[in-house]
């Protein structure tokens, strides 16, 4: 039987009407529609339920969608019913500011161990996260079981890190290094380059000259 495929942009969009409904919830609304999403989101109703149709029938047509319950649903969908393990490699700047994101813990991503190269940096805390030495990466990552980590590297030593990381067990990386990392096919891995990012901008903004 062939397996569906779900459009990643279509996995972003759940993400965004997650957080919508989130905030809808607090307001203490019971029931939404599918045009009350699209116009807090900016997509069409149609969008929306084009997205929810690819996991199943939600809501009551004339009703529309209980607010905690279609949450729940879409939650359920992008795995955060659960807590995700994650560790972080690289305390520097970017790694700080990783760290200290509030959104990954209240979206079930705790960040459970923290690893540094510099000597001036292990032992001290971020947070409640004590930063550990490269050395005992695999050791701490095997023993927290942990799914997910996040490489804030410079780009000559990501690869090893996510070589070491790999080693220990992770099912997935976040690499915000600027460089292009091999790792198995059963290996989920999202790159996130700044840069390239703020390049897009650029040429989408001065697009029309051409």
């Amino acid at each position: 039987m062939k397996t569906l495929k779900i459009p990643e942009a279509t996995i972003i969009r759940l993400s965004v009407y997650s957080r919508h409904l989130t905030d809808v919830d607090r307001k203490g609304i019971i029931t939404t529609s599918s045009g009350d999403i699209a116009e807090g989101v900016g997509v069409s109703p149609a969008q929306v339920r084009k997205d929810l149709a690819y996991f199943g029938e939600f809501g009551t047509r004339g009703v529309g969608y209980n607010v905690k319950d279609l949450r729940q649903h879409i939650l359920r969908i992008l795995g955060l019913s659960v807590d995700w393990s994650v560790a972080l490699v690289g305390a520097g700047h970017l790694g700080l500011a990783l760290s200290s994101y509030k959104g990954f813990r209240e979206r079930g991503f705790i960040i459970t161990s923290i690893f540094d190269s510099d000597p001036s940096k292990v032992g001290t805390k971020i947070g409640d996260v004590e930063v550990l030495p490269i050395e005992q990466l695999e050791e701490i990552t095997r023993q927290n079981q942990t799914q997910i980590g996040i490489i804030a590297v410079p780009s000559a030593v990501a690869q090893d890190i996510a070589d070491k990381l790999i080693k220990a067990g992770v099912q997935a990386i976040l690499n915000f290094a600027p460089v292009v990392l091999n790792v198995p096919p059963e290996i989920e891995l999202r790159n996130v380059d700044l840069a390239v990012n703020l390049e897009v901008l650029t040429f989408n903004v001065g697009a029309q000259r051409f």
